[in-house]
């Protein structure tokens, strides 16, 4: 009851702070995203800080006001207690308060007073909470966000406007709480932000029932000591359901993303999610181009990679730059050749497999989405892929998916389950295209898998069971006899139904399919007489 109710109230807090946004004309504006997640972001932060340290100094815990308190700290005092303090925390010195900023509302320039402490919170805490770009930029946590008011007359009534709603109630009590809740706060704040945009590079959101097969799937055992990567990070479902099979403290995440929004959204995950340790491995640049994670002149390898890439995008920018001596052996298969007049739909998917290929550590396993035709494809990259996977003994199964899985697509998807442990080659096909109910979104229309139907899918592939029709055992012999094919339904036994009838019975069969046959005759001469007569009827 009490998740309920903070569930509730922080939503109303995320439509409160979107109602300010459109008072002042900024309702789907591009800059509402960065307001809106940053400001909720100072919010949790300024919780979480007030949490940690009551938990750190007991007078603070017991005072009826901890702040009144904490003024009487000496500066060294301050420093020591800040010391002290966990490292998912942001360190806040005692101006950065909310309480601070919602006292002073009534000064003159307040919209600089708030980007001053905002901006000053970010450099405080630059280190830690900063994502990196390709280049070894740090983008920090806070822009001047009264900035993005054109009319400069009315950026202090917004910053007030902005903290208002802020002060009505605290997270304090819910710190407690794990991946569930968070999970469904940070799809809460970015639904506006986050739409699949049809094919555009990082902006795909992943259903939550699909991130919870991959992770399921994949963290089948208790592990610890992990490394995580997503090449396409974009929001961090995948990485976060990843995250939580394993268990948050037993893993390090890694991921790259071209999306400046994707990236922030990330960190922003990470925050929620007590992930802060792996913000600094979070990187915005080109995976395929200029993969940054390395050890060494060599690109680093992961125990777990999980990605939904952009199927297809113009990358014939850098496509030839792809296509050099020291990508042969990443890109084996071959890179997608530039269409002139669909350069939209080069198949960059391609290019994520071979780089996850090439990622893996030595016993890795990964999870990635893939468009289902490419468990066909009779040639070209695809069946190189498909018989890399197959001749080097890392493929682990196959879960093809209900159409419409994804709202914003028509695109049959499939997940694509790799283990380089996995030599013996007990390989799971699985066709789940039929489960699901269909509802309406918006204009789309999208498939809900049921917790049952998910459940049926991992049991099912973790067990290595066989079922009729739904999903099949096959060992890499058998796949090669299929020309490398990945689809379950051309391995599923087709079967006969045999009925013992008496002479009798088949008689009677005989003579209804005879009725029948006769009378579709008889309205077949019918109806050819009828139109004979209209026919007759023109001429006259």
């Amino acid at each position: 009851m009490v998740t309920q109710d903070f569930t509730a109230k922080t939503k109303e807090l995320i439509d409160s702070l979107k109602g300010v946004c459109t008072s002042y004309g900024l309702g789907n504006d591009g800059n509402e995203f960065k307001i809106i997640t940053q400001v909720f972001l100072y919010k949790f932060m300024n919780d979480k800080f007030s949490h940690e340290v009551k938990r750190l100094d007991p007078k603070l815990k017991n005072a009826e006001n901890w702040e009144q308190v904490i003024a009487g700290y000496s500066d060294k005092q301050y420093d020591m207690l800040l010391l002290k303090m966990s490292a998912d925390s942001a360190k806040l010195k005692r101006e950065h308060y909310l309480s601070n900023l919602h006292n002073k509302q009534n000064q003159e320039e307040f919209a600089k007073f708030f980007d001053d402490t905002l901006r000053d919170i970010a450099i405080f805490n630059n280190d830690i909470f900063s994502v990196k770009t390709g280049t070894g930029a740090k983008i920090t946590l806070f822009d001047e966000l009264s900035n993005y008011i054109t009319d400069s007359s009315q950026r202090d009534n917004f910053c007030r406007a902005i903290i208002n709603p802020l002060v009505n109630f605290s997270f304090e009590k819910i710190f407690n709480q794990k991946f569930d809740f968070f999970s469904t706060i940070f799809e809460y704040l970015i639904k506006d932000y986050n739409k699949d945009g049809g094919g555009k590079y990082a902006e795909y959101f992943t259903p939550h029932a699909v991130a919870k097969i991959m992770a399921s799937i994949l963290v089948d055992k208790p592990v610890s000591n992990v490394t995580c990567c997503d090449p396409s990070g974009g929001s961090g479902t995948l990485l976060m359901n990843l995250a939580h099979a394993i268990g948050e403290d037993r893993c390090t995440i890694y991921s790259q993303d071209i999306s400046q929004k994707s990236s922030g959204m990330l960190r922003l995950n990470l925050i929620l999610n007590n992930l802060v340790h792996s913000i600094q491995n979070i990187i915005q640049g080109n995976t395929l181009l200029a993969p940054y994670h390395k050890v060494g002149d060599k690109l680093m390898t992961f125990d777990y990679i999980v990605s939904n890439p952009p199927f297809k995008l113009d990358f014939s920018d850098y496509r030839d730059d792809l296509d050099s001596k020291q990508n042969h052996d990443r890109f084996f298969a071959g890179i997608p050749k530039i269409t002139p007049k669909s350069k939209d739909k080069m198949a960059i998917y391609l290019l994520f497999i071979q780089h996850i290929m090439f990622s893996l550590s030595a016993k890795g396993k990964a999870a990635v989405v893939v468009p289902t035709g490419f468990l066909t494809a009779q040639s070209g990259i695809e069946r190189k892929v498909r018989e890399k996977l197959v001749e080097g003994k890392m493929l682990r199964g196959v879960v093809s998916m209900p159409s419409n899985i994804f709202a914003t697509t028509g695109t049959n998807v499939s997940i694509l389950f790799l283990d380089k442990a996995n030599t013996k080659g007990d390989i799971v096909l699985m066709d789940a295209s039929k489960l699901g109910t269909t509802v309406k979104e918006g204009k789309n229309q999208k498939t809900l898998l049921s917790s049952e139907e998910e459940d049926l899918i991992i049991n099912t592939f973790n067990k290595h069971k066989a079922l009729d029709d739904f999903s099949v055992v096959v060992s890499y012999e058998q796949i090669k006899e299929k020309n490398y094919s990945f689809s379950a339904g051309q391995y599923f036994d087709v079967k006969i139904e045999y009925t013992d009838i008496t002479p009798k019975q088949f008689t009677a069969k005989m003579d209804g399919f005879k009725k029948n046959l006769d009378s579709l005759f008889a309205e077949s001469k019918d109806l050819e007489k009828d139109i004979k007569e209209q026919l007759k009827g023109l001429e006259l």
